[in-house]
């Protein structure tokens, strides 16, 4: 993970200027809900990542995402997500470093966890943090509809 005094100064500065759009947090789970080893779980990613044939997104800061089936396989995605501040290698050698779901399927295996959800969701990046809100809202209908009750969030 880079550091803040690692990025050139309009990096900072733009890394900076997106916290104004965030809200504090409590720290206190939001919901209660069964033992991990009954949630069923999903994968939201920011790594702009997507099936081969699905379309990619439309331009970096798209409030657009992708339905990502949990029966997918790596050499199915592709990274559309460009950023000259973006290393790409990891994803190429292992899908898992952005989207872990081989993980998640050993850990359902193994009954770390109950299940691995049916669907999945990747955003772009580079979205700005307030388009993304209704875009959240309509995701959570779609967990809900899976029966998702815990989520694992890779942001890229």
């Amino acid at each position: 993970m880079a550091r803040l005094s690692d990025l050139s100064e309009w990096e900072r500065d733009l890394m900076l200027i997106k916290r104004k759009d965030l809200s504090p947090l409590d720290g206190k789970p939001w919901v209660s809900g069964p033992p991990l080893r009954e949630r069923r779980v999903a994968i939201i990613t920011s790594a702009g990542i997507h099936r081969n044939a699905d379309q990619p997104f439309s331009h970096q800061t798209a409030a657009e995402y992708r339905v990502i089936p949990g029966s997918v396989k790596a050499d199915e995605l592709v990274m559309s997500h460009l950023s000259s501040s973006f290393d790409r290698t990891g994803f190429q050698q292992d899908v898992n470093v952005v989207f872990p779901i081989d993980r998640l399927h050993e850990l359902a295996a193994q009954q770390v966890i109950g299940s691995v959800a049916g669907y999945h969701y990747a955003f772009n990046g580079s979205t700005p943090i307030p388009q993304l809100e209704p875009r959240a809202r309509e995701l959570a209908g779609l967990l809900k509809k899976d029966g998702v009750d815990a989520v694992l969030l890779t942001p890229v």
